[in-house]
């Protein structure tokens, strides 16, 4: 199949444009190991409706490759390739997912496929919502697929597919994702080091066997009418964190620069007389406190860090919930427990967390978790992985990933790990983007305010390519007229621990006003 291409040219000798639309119908007589192609078509609308996400406009012309592998009985992998048509950079570009997986990410797709990338993704081996786990009872497989085995080979088998349709291999492969999909990319750098040369993971639930069943202190807490924190109360809360640690950075704009700085009491929120929606009990309190610390086993020991302080409000939805058991971090606790832990009859409010823990690990740390700090292979082979992760996020505490990264530099040395290694931590930030903060780093393939090459991924990609980073911005967008957006404010983008603090002159909205330092 390499040859596809060539043929075509002396045969027909046709326009590259024809000769990649001619060559993409063929693909389907690609014969790859355990795979199917099923799909092999030119896109030139320039429009794509996704499953999950709405319409992409302004494709580019591109073949799609749509494929299952099926690596045991019970597999059944779906992935997609997206090729250009026209201006492929020589590059491809892997996508990862979101919760317990179950569709693709087209939206990251097609942002990579505009910049010429050639990009890969994948379903991670079965079909489900985000929040869903069922498919995971009585299927070993595919619980093996969803950890690790999916994302690798979408990899190999993506590049198989570039190098069939180009008639030569990718010059550099990468992968970018959040989330989940930021634990995949760790599962890469870790288990498979040769399958991408750069690797950008976001917000990663990478302690998946660990952090998931730590929640279920929290939702037990959380449970009970007298320490349950209703979400009118979350305003009060955070006006009292920024008027005590809001100008920390130096500076007044509704952003903690660095929360773990703020020693802010939850204490003086103590209703003094009738409880209202500006004060909170002691059991809410306590509440508070705990959410704050973090979740520990009956030893002691920190099961997962706790969430930071300065932006409470973005609680609501996966925390608080409208009430005790509808945010989304109890609808994911519940359905872990019940369908890749324990029983699905389970009553996760009266389970005792302990053993819950020890089942989980058990059972699921060999396939799930994505902590293993020896990254020596992938170094070796000139790897370079980015991690961020923002500092308000309501679903993974950064602090998960401040400890995997700190056990990656004890592992292996503070040198070598900034050799290629690096850890974002982004002030205002919640869940992979939104928030008060600038939230806007260039993942997911997209641009800064300052335009390309001054991203999160335009910098990993040219330390892959010419062992340099660059200096990175974020951008805070806001709503601008007919549905468009404008940047707001600009911060530097610090690599960990260093954080932003303004200069003291000029405008604070720039972030050429702003100095990384130490903490």
């Amino acid at each position: 199949m390499p040859g596809i291409a060539r043929g075509f040219l002396c045969l027909f000798f046709a326009s590259s444009s024809l000769l990649f639309a001619a060559d993409c119908a063929s693909m389907k007589d690609v014969r790859l190991a355990d795979t199917q192609i099923t799909l092999a078509e030119i896109v030139t609308s320039g429009d794509f409706e996704t499953t999950s996400s709405g319409w992409l406009h302004d494709l580019p012309p591109f073949c799609r490759v749509a494929a299952q592998i099926r690596p045991t009985p019970d597999s059944k992998i779906r992935f997609e390739v997206w090729l250009p048509v026209n201006g492929w950079n020589g590059h491809m570009v892997g996508t990862g997912n979101g919760g317990f997986a179950g569709t693709f990410y087209y939206q990251q797709m097609g942002p990579y496929l505009k910049r010429g990338f050639a990009a890969a993704g994948s379903d991670a081996g079965h079909q489900a919502e985000g929040t869903d786990s069922t498919w995971a009872v009585g299927h070993p497989e595919k619980v093996k697929d969803f950890g690790w085995r999916a994302i690798h080979l979408t990899a190999l088998r993506g590049k198989q597919i570039v190098d069939a349709y180009y008639g030569k291999p990718a010059d550099k492969s990468y992968f970018e994702s959040c989330s989940d999909g930021g634990r995949e990319g760790l599962m890469e750098a870790q288990r498979f080091p040769e399958d991408y040369d750069g690797i950008m993971a976001g917000a990663p639930a990478a302690a998946w066997s660990t952090s998931i069943p730590a929640g279920v202190r929290v939702v037990q807490r959380l449970s009970d009418p007298a320490d349950y924190i209703p979400d009118r109360k979350l305003p009060a809360i955070k006006r009292a964190v920024l008027s005590a640690c809001d100008e920390l950075d130096g500076v007044k704009d509704g952003v903690i620069g660095d929360p773990s700085q703020c020693h802010f009491d939850p204490q003086v929120l103590l209703c003094k007389q009738d409880d209202e929606l500006d004060c909170l009990t002691q059991p809410q309190i306590d509440t508070l406190k705990l959410l704050y610390a973090g979740v520990k086993d009956k030893q002691g020991t920190v099961l997962s860090s706790g969430f930071s302080m300065g932006d409470e409000t973005g609680w609501k939805d996966w925390m608080i919930g409208t009430d005790p058991l509808q945010s989304y971090g109890t609808r994911y606790v519940y359905n872990y427990v019940r369908y890749m832990v324990a029983d699905p009859k389970i009553n996760v409010l009266t389970a005792d967390p302990d053993k819950l823990l020890r089942q989980s690990r058990g059972k699921n740390a060999a396939d799930l978790d994505a902590t293993n700090p020896d990254l020596s292979r992938f170094a070796a082979r000139g790897g370079k992985l980015i991690l961020f992760h923002g500092w308000d996020d309501p679903v993974i505490p950064p602090g998960n990933t401040i400890k995997y990264f700190e056990s990656v530099q004890k592992q292996m040395g503070a040198d070598k790990t900034g050799s290629f290694v690096r850890l974002y931590i982004v002030p205002g930030m919640e869940h992979c983007g939104l928030g008060p903060g600038a939230n806007s780093l260039g993942q997911y393939g997209g641009d800064t305010a300052a335009g390309p090459k001054h991203g999160l991924f335009d910098s990993l990609e040219n330390w892959v390519e010419t062992g340099s980073l660059l200096d990175a911005i974020a951008t805070h967008y806001e709503a601008g007229p007919n549905g468009t957006t404008k940047p707001a404010f600009t911060r530097p983008l610090c690599a960990y621990p260093k954080i932003a603090k303004y200069s003291g002159s000029g405008d604070t909205n720039d972030a050429a006003n702003f100095a990384c330092v130490a903490r």
